[in-house]
């Protein structure tokens, strides 16, 4: 699908993710556009043709001048520029950091070799998933740990608390809320070229997972070789003062190949990758399991337990009752909350992420079924405004990844 009708279905999807966004800001008690944080690109942003939207409590941009295929498309082919300073950046240290943070998550973070992380859940008694985080080891007595922008409340309260009962048995841990650092993404295959320029780090030998601090632009720099979208990629944390300054020079390295891109496109691309969005496919009743993350929880780890330990080690030994799968479906792309039936027109699940996928130009979705529904290529019917189209399940994540890995 081409010109004037791609462009309608992009211009139909940023009216749907910008309903979407300002109803869940409704929910969260926000009142007027006076209530939203800006980040320190705010200006920049507008200046450069954003078009601002609510999300989780802060103004930012859905899109800019090309559309969100463009966008997304443009990602894959040469590279986009985030602007993920929401995101909740926190360092824990002290010489019991580690043993504190595992009573909350379910990786093995002892085992981490510093300078690199790993993607964790935080975890309820119930073994839900509270919040979805890549977490650093940057040494064995500092841990760094980014946290969704939308959870950031709940997340603090639920760290502060354990932390509290945790310290007053003499455990040695203490925080710092990283508000006077920014966040960039900066992402896809021109990613490793444009920052090379402006860094004298070697990144042909920084691999997927791995941590530095380093000066990028002469700007300290937490850096971090990971992403969003699928793609090869870094997460730049950059005191505030410095992060417009940083972004126009990645733009700038790219000759125009790097754009600046919203959360349109980022939501496009993560789905493609397969990739969860906290709040739609995964959420405090859901357990890591039945979300297909059953490698994050660690080895050693299942036999000291965690918060819902019980719950979720029944699930990996039993197996789950319902399971988070792909789908590529025909007619209307599927939405949140569409229902998912088998052959027969009964009721087997719900979509938690869909839409029409810029590079693949197919509907792309994913959800959970009950189990035994979710095996590939098995058929499906996906009912999208009171009408079943038909759907199969399909392995993840529907664009390969291309992370940079050793060889």
């Amino acid at each position: 699908m081409r010109g004037a009708g791609l462009w309608q279905l992009g211009q139909s999807i940023t009216r749907r993710l910008a309903q979407a966004e300002k109803k869940a800001v409704i929910r969260r008690c926000f009142s007027s556009e006076g209530d939203l944080k800006k980040t320190p690109l705010h200006d920049f942003h507008v200046a450069n043709g954003g078009k601002m939207v609510p999300f989780a409590g802060w103004s930012m941009p859905i899109q800019y001048k090309d559309s969100i295929m463009d966008s997304t498309v443009n990602c894959r082919e040469n590279g986009s520029l985030f602007d993920v300073a929401h995101m909740c950046g926190l360092s824990l240290k002290g010489k019991d950091c580690i043993p504190f943070l595992e009573k909350l998550i379910v990786g093995d973070l002892a085992k981490l070799a510093p300078g690199t992380g790993t993607l964790s859940v935080f975890t309820n008694e119930k073994g839900g998933v509270i919040d979805d985080s890549v977490i650093t080891k940057v040494t064995d007595d500092h841990i760094y740990l980014v946290l969704n922008a939308g959870c950031r409340d709940k997340d603090l309260a639920h760290i502060e608390e354990h932390m509290k009962a945790f310290k007053s048995k003499g455990g040695d841990v203490s925080w710092h809320i990283h508000d006077e650092r920014s966040l960039l993404a900066l992402q896809g295959p021109l990613a490793a070229p444009v920052l090379q320029h402006l860094t004298k780090y070697d990144l042909s030998k920084f691999y997927f997972g791995e941590f530095c601090v380093t000066d990028i632009s002469g700007f300290p720099c937490y850096l971090t070789r990971t992403g969003y979208t699928g793609e090869d990629g870094f997460e730049i944390s950059v005191p505030n003062e410095y992060a417009v300054d940083l972004a126009k020079q990645m733009l700038e390295k790219s000759e125009g190949k790097v754009r600046l891109t919203g959360l349109g496109a980022r939501d496009s691309l993560r789905l493609e990758a397969g990739l969860c969005l906290y709040g739609n496919d995964l959420e405090q009743h859901i357990s890591p399991v039945e979300a297909g993350l059953t490698w994050a929880v660690g080895k050693r780890r299942r036999a000291e337990g965690f918060l819902g330990a019980e719950v979720i080690l029944k699930q990996i030994a039993d197996g789950p009752s319902k399971r988070r799968v792909g789908f590529i479906s025909t007619g209307p792309p599927a939405r949140g909350h569409s229902e998912i039936q088998n052959e027969k027109g009964e009721n087997i699940g719900e979509i938690t992420s869909g839409g029409f996928s810029p590079c693949l130009k197919k509907n792309i979705a994913m959800g959970y079924v009950k189990s035994g529904f979710h095996k590939k290529d098995t058929n499906v019917n996906i009912v999208v405004r009171g009408k079943p189209y038909g759907g199969v399940v399909t392995k993840m994540p529907f664009v390969p990844t291309k992370y940079y890995k050793p060889t």
